[in-house]
């Protein structure tokens, strides 16, 4: 299987990954969303380019769907501010963590596990800052922002974010080190009898 073949793949899982979980925001399946960013940037890294606006775009556009499904303007809608489109640098946080995180990958390792949870935590402590800081800054939802309002916010929602970005990137990185582990073994040919 060529790169570009396994990219596509890879590409086409996270693309189904966002929207089947995007979509039910709000439901018991979580949000993909920021994993599959981090996950994007750690294997589509050489397709950066056009693959995270392509996924940008699907979040976008899941985005519209559902807020439509529900009889609201997309414009009107309390998520949806001047702030929505600081969404672009705060996925583009997680993407550059996940292409940071594959500059250092070498194999399977607990150095590669220790790099794995530094480059998610700081990825998501610096999403989470872009998009929960500027939706409580610029956006009109908060009528009287202040420091300490804002700092009580993100620290009550850091970490349910962390901890779902790192259930999905968790089960990535168990499917990379079994697929690397298979990749590994000598190819046994058959045995006649």
């Amino acid at each position: 299987m060529t790169a570009n073949v396994q990219r596509a793949f890879i590409l086409s899982l996270l693309v189904l990954l966002m929207a089947g979980t995007r979509i039910n925001h709000f439901a018991p399946i979580p949000d993909a969303s920021w994993a599959v960013f981090f996950i994007g940037g750690f294997y589509l890294r050489d397709w950066t380019r056009w693959a995270f606006p392509l996924l940008m775009a699907l979040a976008v556009v899941v985005d519209w769907a559902v807020i439509s499904n529900q009889g609201m303007s997309f414009w009107q809608h309390y998520c949806v501010s001047a702030a929505y489109w600081m969404l672009v640098p705060a996925y583009f946080a997680m993407w550059a963590g996940g292409m940071l995180l594959r500059r250092f990958h070498k194999a399977a390792s607990w150095q590669s596990l220790g790099l794995l949870v530094a480059s998610l935590v700081g990825s998501v402590a610096l999403c989470h800052l872009i998009a929960q800081g500027s939706f409580y800054w610029i956006s009109a939802s908060v009528a009287d922002p202040t420091v300490a309002g804002w700092a009580k916010n993100y620290a009550d929602w850091l970490l349910p974010y962390l901890r779902t970005a790192a259930l999905y990137t968790g089960a990535a990185a168990l499917v990379h080190v079994v697929v690397e582990a298979v990749a590994k073994q000598p190819a046994t040919g058959r045995v006649a009898h």
